[in-house]
């Protein structure tokens, strides 16, 4: 299984709470619905902040 920092899982528990109340935003601008959806949000924001997260898979 993949190791995530720290500061990664700060941030995807920070998605994922937005996420409940209804307040994360796709790209688009749609509201996220979707667990997995707001966990790659989480990921790929940690991954702009410099965390550690292993690459997306191709």
């Amino acid at each position: 299984m993949a190791k995530y920092s720290e500061k990664a899982q700060e941030k995807v528990g920070e998605t994922m709470h937005e996420m409940k109340e209804g307040k994360l935003k796709s790209g688009s601008g749609k509201k996220v619905t979707s667990k997995k959806q707001a966990v790659a949000i989480g990921l790929s924001e940690a991954r702009k902040e410099g965390a550690k997260v292993p690459k997306k898979k191709s």
